[in-house]
């Protein structure tokens, strides 16, 4: 299951709604090994397609590096599909290369960048097997020790 919190839930439906008719794409880095999303990473989709993402791999390099920095992983990748279902397409299957990720998608099918109705859905993707989980938008996360 993929807890995210509200604002991070909006900053991505946002990033899609924003980027429409073009798909949309970032990362939501968390501290490494907790799972829990925290840092938005809104990314340019190098391809500015509608049909197909490409993370810019100048930009790629650099986060995985800060990432690294910071002691942090991708937790979320995401990425909009604007005139499909949110479910991962076979390209987006054969690009899926962090086993540990969970791989959102936001549909901006049906209202485009307006208000209106989006499909969130998430998935893990292993080794070419694409299993949905469910997805748990909360308003904050329980406070922890580190």
């Amino acid at each position: 299951m993929l807890t995210i919190t509200q604002a991070l839930h909006d900053a991505i439906v946002a990033h899609a709604r924003a980027d429409h008719p073009d798909e949309a794409c970032g990362v939501v880095a968390g501290p490494a090994g907790t799972g829990r999303p925290e840092r938005f990473v809104p990314m340019l989709n190098a391809a500015r397609s509608p049909t197909f993402y490409e993370f810019d791999s100048t930009d790629l390099l650099k986060l995985y590096r800060e990432m690294d920095d910071r002691d942090e992983e991708p937790v979320v990748i995401y990425h909009s599909h604007t005139a499909t279902e949110a479910y991962p397409s076979r390209t987006d299957i054969s690009y899926a290369n962090e086993p540990g990720a969970h791989y959102v998608l936001v549909s901006t099918a049906e209202c485009g960048n307006e208000e209106g109705p989006v499909s969130f859905r998430s998935f893990r993707i292993v080794d070419g097997v694409v299993t949905e989980e469910e997805v748990e938008v909360v308003a904050a996360y329980p406070a922890t020790s580190r």
